[in-house]
């Protein structure tokens, strides 16, 4: 082996075992990754970091996305910053159990460009699992880029001796995102990534007024009469942890800085079935990751709503129909409503 491959080969190892050691309080280390951009992966991440650390759950959110950090925003903490101590750096801290490392917070202004090569941003997320001080986490989720390049493959390579339980790999219905979230699960394959599901992200819009369910995206059909995601997950023989809709209440959520579906959170016929989707995501991740049977949890002005969505869907359907024909017949009258 030649010098620079062995003095390679060493820095390597040692930097692994710096990233096992400050993993040592962590239980679990979740990859939130997906082959295609856009298709929500911050989303998902933000939402699940908030979810567990309202279950009680001591949560930590490593934002790995380099060019693109989302997740300040999500949080509703652009422009804080990060502090160093003697035992590392601190996360931004968004509840007491809830912490949050992007570069974000680091850069002069929200609009600032990074503008790197690859060894540079496998130096700042080595830095990151090396130097950042979480404590006791029962997660530690990281928010990955797209793709399966440089980043992706220092993290797998970094975590050799950490406790990645897997990852969670996030995709919309449309075969067009799906082509490359194939080449994602096959990352994992041949890195030895379990993955924990694929979450199906954008999956049907439900109209406030009517009710109607409408797929913006058109989900690529698979063999058996599935489509979408369900298909892919098939075909990869990995579980489907379940589908989201396209939701105002989700995006609101994200862009300031809140829980979808949180305390105090506009409850609404159109958003409870997503609200409880996602929470079903969430049990699914646990159970498979705790190794025990996990029930979804909603949040109290939720709860319950779930089982009656689908009657009080189809009564608002009933009451606009009832509605138009009043104003068809006032309009034959020469009157208006």
């Amino acid at each position: 082996m030649p010098d620079s491959a062995r003095a390679s080969s060493t820095m390597n190892l040692a930097a692994v075992a710096r990233v096992a050691d400050r993993m040592k309080n962590i239980k679990h280390v979740v990859l939130i990754l997906s082959g295609k951009g856009g298709v929500g992966k911050s989303t998902v991440s933000a939402q699940l970091a908030r979810s567990l650390a309202a279950q009680g759950k001591s949560v930590g959110l490593l934002d790995v996305d380099i060019c693109g950090p989302s997740v300040p925003t999500m949080f509703g903490l652009v422009g804080q910053r990060v502090h160093q101590s003697a035992t590392g750096w601190s996360p931004v801290w968004v509840e007491e159990n809830l912490g949050v490392m992007s570069i974000g917070f680091m850069l002069p202004g929200q609009d600032d460009a990074v503008i790197w090569r690859g060894p540079r941003k496998n130096g700042l997320i080595q830095q990151f699992l090396c130097d950042v001080e979480w404590g006791n986490l029962d997660y530690l989720l990281i928010d990955t880029p797209p793709g399966t390049s440089d980043e992706h493959i220092s993290i797998v390579q970094f975590l050799k001796r950490s406790p990645l339980a897997g990852a969670v790999v996030v995709t919309t219905p449309q075969e067009v995102a799906m082509a490359d979230v194939r080449k994602e699960l096959n990352f994992c394959k041949k890195t030895g990534t379990p993955v924990l599901g694929i979450v199906e992200n954008m999956r049907g819009f439900s109209c406030r007024t009517c009710g109607t369910v409408t797929d913006i995206f058109t989900a690529a059909n698979g063999p058996g009469g599935s489509s979408g995601a369900a298909a892919m997950a098939t075909a990869f023989k990995v579980p489907l942890l379940g589908s989201l809709p396209l939701d105002p209440a989700l995006t609101h959520a994200c862009e300031t800085g809140g829980q979808y579906g949180g305390e105090g959170a506009p409850v609404s016929t159109s958003t409870v079935a997503g609200q409880a989707a996602f929470a079903r995501v969430v049990a699914a991740m646990r159970s498979t990751v705790e190794g025990t049977d996990v029930k979804p949890v909603l949040s109290g002005d939720v709860v319950g709503a779930d089982a009656g969505a689908a009657a009080l869907l189809q009564r608002k359907a009933q009451l606009v129909a009832q509605l138009q024909e009043v104003n068809r017949q006032l309009a034959e009258a020469g009157l208006t409503l």
